[in-house]
């Protein structure tokens, strides 16, 4: 009887080791990254519709990733900030937590995090697309991905929202004089709130996804954004004035949150990483292209254009130098100077 017991505790005793085993087998595997079999599904926000050429990008990102993972990789788009209910801000810190995992959002966003993802976007800091190019490119936008990355989120790559025009319904504007009292509305970027503070206007912070809305309500006046933002979001049905002055380049990150980035395999983080890249530069021509057209388009809807010449835009220039002054102090020299190479 004695014996039946000891082997009985021994074949417990073995089940219960094994069990043990199994289980502390399984969270290593989960410790030490995915494998390249297992499956994911990823959730990728973006904050303006699907016909923008962000979603389009994020379409061919998500068909890209499909087929060379054979499958094993999936991605949903959830457009106009639906996962946050139109909350820009609460969209990226999703991404920082962890409950969204991709998203795609302007460094004009990222603000809210630092006040350094403002420097690309200061006023004229970059004043072509040749010159977006080589700061993004090079030395700034390696540097723009590691203040990125200390916050908890890996950027896989950067495309563009563009160069930002104004619209209003109340007057062309031509001189900084033309903004007095307008309420434009602005994203949570203090620098820009601080740059329309000069002109003369009355800034308003806003959800992009409450703009339309305000705009026909008269809540405001105006807003500024891409051109093909304003054309894809039906912006000239509230607006009838338009000012083209290139005033702010808006750079985008494809970014996914780290620790999630850090659990997959080196395989896995490549195929990510370098379809991303591929969606980027995508966009960015699609970005460009469209620019061309959209203009056209916006004035057969249409809305009064005016194109500044570089001599009424010196006069905007002059007007928020102390603005640039400013956020050198609060930026560093050092990472302006990278983008005014």
């Amino acid at each position: 009887m004695k014996r039946l017991v000891s082997f009985g505790l021994s074949v417990l005793m073995a089940a219960a080791l094994a069990a043990c085993g199994s289980q502390q087998s399984n969270e290593s595997s989960q410790g030490q990254g995915a494998g390249a079999s297992q499956e994911l599904k990823l959730k990728v926000s973006i904050t303006v519709s699907e016909k923008d050429t962000w979603g389009v990008a994020v379409k061919k990102w998500m068909e890209d990733v499909e087929q060379k993972s054979n499958g094993r990789i999936k991605m949903k788009m959830y457009a106009n900030e639906s996962l946050s209910n139109g909350n820009q801000p609460k969209g990226l810190e999703a991404v920082q937590n962890g409950s969204t995992d991709i998203s795609l959002h302007s460094t004009i966003i990222y603000n809210v995090l630092d006040p350094k993802f403002a420097a690309p976007s200061l006023p004229w800091l970059i004043p072509s697309y040749e010159q977006a190019d080589k700061a993004m490119n090079g030395e700034a936008g390696q540097k723009l991905m590691e203040l990125v990355r200390s916050k908890g989120i890996e950027p896989l790559a950067f495309g563009e929202s563009g160069y930002r025009q104004i619209t209003n319904s109340k007057r062309p504007i031509l001189t900084p004089e033309d903004l007095n009292g307008l309420k434009i509305r602005t994203p949570s970027m203090e620098a820009m709130v601080a740059t329309y503070k000069e002109f003369g206007g009355d800034p308003t912070v806003m959800n992009f996804s409450e703009v339309f809305t305000s705009l026909q309500q008269g809540v405001i006046d105006g807003q500024e954004n891409p051109l093909p933002i304003i054309l894809n979001s039906k912006l000239y049905e509230v607006q009838k004035y338009l000012t083209v002055w290139n005033y702010m380049y808006d750079p985008i990150v494809f970014g996914v949150n780290k620790k999630l980035y850090d659990s997959l395999d080196a395989d896995t983080q490549k195929l990510l990483r370098e379809t991303a890249q591929e969606a980027a530069k995508y966009q960015i021509e699609l970005n460009r292209k469209e620019n061309e057209e959209v203009l056209a388009q916006l004035k057969e809807k249409g809305m009064e254009v005016v194109e500044l010449t570089p001599e009424q835009i010196k006069a905007f220039q002059e007007k928020v130098q102390p603005v640039i002054d400013k956020y050198e102090g609060i930026i560093g020299k050092d990472l302006l100077d990278a983008f005014r190479k």
